[in-house]
């Protein structure tokens, strides 16, 4: 099996569960936080939301500086009543990119990330893109805490949770 195959069966096992995390974001809670030091709501849902783009990124650029000059690479909040939608949308791109490349770009391009210019982290492709899938499922997975803290239902994600039964 090639490369690209194990990585888009990744992303479209991911979409799903993700989805379904995203479609219980209470609307009106984007400045909630558990606690002073955590990410606010809002953030962590829109990068939770917008995290497949991120695989476009280690595709079609060779690094990304964490700092960038000023006005450059701003975030941008994701509404969020579009949060599942986004998702669709951006895991959509994601699988095309997927599709499109092969597998001796991914195993022989060195993918650089910078902050102020510095390197911080320099690895082959396809395993930024395991680690971009890891550290989906590791958002993913706060979102599901500050989820259960709001009282929204927390759904199946690897297996049934306390609200949803369901063993998907």
């Amino acid at each position: 099996m090639r490369m690209t195959e194990l990585l888009i069966a990744a992303v479209e096992r991911e979409a799903p569960r993700t989805r379904r995390v995203l479609e219980q974001v209470p609307v009106g809670r984007d400045d909630w936080r558990p606690h002073e030091k955590s990410m606010p709501l809002g953030r962590l849902a829109g990068t939770v939301a917008t995290m497949p783009s991120w695989i476009n990124l280690v595709l079609e650029q060779d690094e990304l500086d964490l700092t960038p000059p000023p006005g450059q690479g701003q975030y941008h909040p994701t509404p969020t009543d579009a949060l599942a939608s986004t998702h669709d949308a951006l895991v959509e791109k994601a699988l095309g990119a997927l599709a499109a490349t092969n597998d001796d770009h991914l195993m022989t391009t060195t993918w650089r990330l910078r902050a102020m210019g510095q390197i911080v982290m320099e690895e082959l492709r396809h395993i930024v893109l395991l680690d971009t899938i890891s550290h989906l499922s590791h958002h993913r997975g706060q979102l599901t805490v500050y989820l259960r803290l709001l009282g929204r239902t927390v759904p199946s994600v690897y297996g049934p949770s306390a609200d949803d039964p369901r063993f998907l």
